[in-house]
């Protein structure tokens, strides 16, 4: 089974969810080929090809491809899928865009946000809020599937893999990229966040929220 995964990167780094969910790629299939598409992302397809597990990273590079439009990355993906039993994203905004459109491009159902792999065609994933926890067996021959990172430990490195550059398709024309608005934050992203601390309505306002539950985030690290 050859799956193919989809990187979350900046073009310079590899974010740490593609680790995390190459292990739930990993645990569906042993062949796993990472998809790093961008512009000028040469360095991001350089780390996942040093992550253990990883046989084969493909970047596709091009203007089209620059900002993580939905539409010409979904096409990408589609264009690649004839090779592919399964597609992988970790369940990162790029990820919960682009992944359905490939599910309806290819007309197979998605399996969204797997907390555990049961089998190559087997996943739990938490429904009602997480109170509780449904497994699915997809039927489809081609699966398309986003990870929960959090389940997951990232896989580490020592991998060697080939990087083989791919052409990009054309840009359908059908979004554009005006801006980015990022909040700035030095606390690591709740995806990713080794600790989680919250606080809610108790609290009564956010000065009382920086002031009870900020130190104690930084107590615990």
């Amino acid at each position: 089974m050859t799956i193919l995964l989809l990187a979350d990167h900046d073009g310079n780094h590899l974010s740490d969810q593609t680790a995390k969910a190459l292990t739930a790629a990993s645990q569906i299939g042993s062949d796993v080929h990472v998809l790093v598409a961008g512009k000028a992302a040469r360095a991001a397809a350089d780390a996942a090809s040093k992550l253990s597990g990883v046989s084969k990273v493909l970047l596709a590079e091009s203007d089209a491809l620059a900002n993580n439009l939905a539409e010409p990355l979904a096409d990408l993906i589609v264009s690649l899928a004839g090779s592919y039993d399964t597609i992988v994203s970790a369940a990162t905004s790029v990820g919960k865009t682009v992944l359905p459109r490939v599910a309806a491009l290819l007309d197979v159902a998605q399996v969204s946000e797997i907390i555990e792999v049961v089998s190559p065609d087997t996943f739990k994933r938490p429904i009602y809020a997480g109170n509780a926890i449904q497994t699915v067996q997809a039927s489809d021959a081609k699966k398309v599937i986003t990870v929960r990172t959090a389940s997951f430990a990232s896989a580490a490195e020592g991998g060697s893999a080939s990087v083989e550059a791919i052409p990009a398709v054309s840009d359908p024309g059908l979004s554009r990229f005006v801006s980015d608005a990022l909040s700035a934050s030095e606390r690591p992203e709740l995806t990713s966040a080794k600790v989680i601390i919250s606080g809610g309505r108790a609290l009564g306002s956010a000065e009382k929220f920086r002031q009870v539950i900020l130190p104690v985030a930084d107590k615990l690290g």
